[in-house]
């Protein structure tokens, strides 16, 4: 026998030996992300108000969808306000914002003693360089989900 029918017998063995062994299925190796997991939305207002807007309520509406079945352990709701008025105005507003996204949340039947409410007034909504923060017009909502 030559060295290079040693190598090709040699070659087909060790394919056949390949095909013996067990590979595990695609679906034991690929798993769903679980929607019972850390989610975070935000839901943005129109300037100098707190009511929701129906894009919001509809943003609520499929976080709390994608949530259900699951152990909502906190969901914590940080109220903001832009620079546009004034800081007593701001903080009020903030905390009017994170209200009305908290009691919609509720509505959607979310727990109520998971709720952490915060509001930031408008602390931020201006850079160091003096840029103002429209996108502060929000409610940051931060859930702590997992699977029951």
């Amino acid at each position: 026998m030559t060295m290079r029918s040693v190598m090709l017998a040699a070659g087909a063995a060790a394919v056949g030996l390949a095909g013996c062994s067990t590979t595990p299925s695609r679906d034991a190796l690929v798993a769903e992300p679980s929607a019972c997991a850390a989610k975070r939305f935000d839901v943005y207002f129109a300037e100098d108000q707190a009511q929701l807007t129906d894009a919001a309520r509809t943003a609520i509406g499929l976080t709390a969808t994608q949530l259900q079945g699951c152990q909502i352990r906190t969901v914590r709701v940080l109220g903001l306000a832009s620079a546009t008025g004034s800081a007593e105005a701001n903080q009020s507003l903030s905390e009017q914002r994170a209200l009305a996204v908290a009691e919609a949340l509720v509505a959607a039947g979310w727990p109520t003693p998971a709720f952490e409410l915060e509001a930031a007034g408008d602390q931020g909504a201006t850079t160091p360089t003096g840029v103002a923060e429209p996108l502060r017009r929000r409610t940051e909502v931060l859930v702590d989900a997992a699977p029951l």
